[in-house]
């Protein structure tokens, strides 16, 4: 059964970049595979390997903090775009931090930080809806 339509691209932009990485974070991803988000709000952009399924994400980079300008529903499988690149897709959210913001969780082969690919603030965020829905 098909449950999704079309949606809009959530867009932001990075207002701090992070540069740390982590192998013992013990993040939770959350049972939910979308979530809302406002514009106006701040939500925190976090790298793993690991999968949906995994008890505890642990093998984490992060990228920094994203000011949401267009909101929409965030779904997991969408694809995170900073500035020209593809960093991941979104693998879920971890809400260790909420009501003050989400850690969204992004899938890729390895971890990476914001340093490590030369992020810089005011760069775009976008959530891209997958064609495989």
């Amino acid at each position: 059964m098909i449950e999704d339509g079309d949606k809009r691209t959530v867009a932001g932009v990075l207002v701090k970049v992070l540069v740390h990485r982590r192998d013992d974070r013990g993040m939770r991803l959350e049972e939910f595979a979308s979530r809302c988000v406002r514009r106006g709000e701040v939500h925190e952009l976090v790298t793993t390997d690991h999968a949906v399924g995994d008890p505890s994400i642990d093998r984490v980079g992060f990228l920094g903090f994203a000011e949401i300008s267009h909101g929409g529903v965030i779904d997991r499988g969408d694809e995170v775009r900073i500035g020209d690149r593809v960093v991941g897709t979104v693998l879920g959210f971890d809400a260790c931090h909420f009501p003050n913001h989400y850690n969204i969780l992004i899938r890729r082969e390895a971890p990476v930080s914001g340093g490590q690919i030369d992020l810089s603030p005011e760069s775009t965020v976008h959530f891209v809806q997958s064609a495989a829905r």
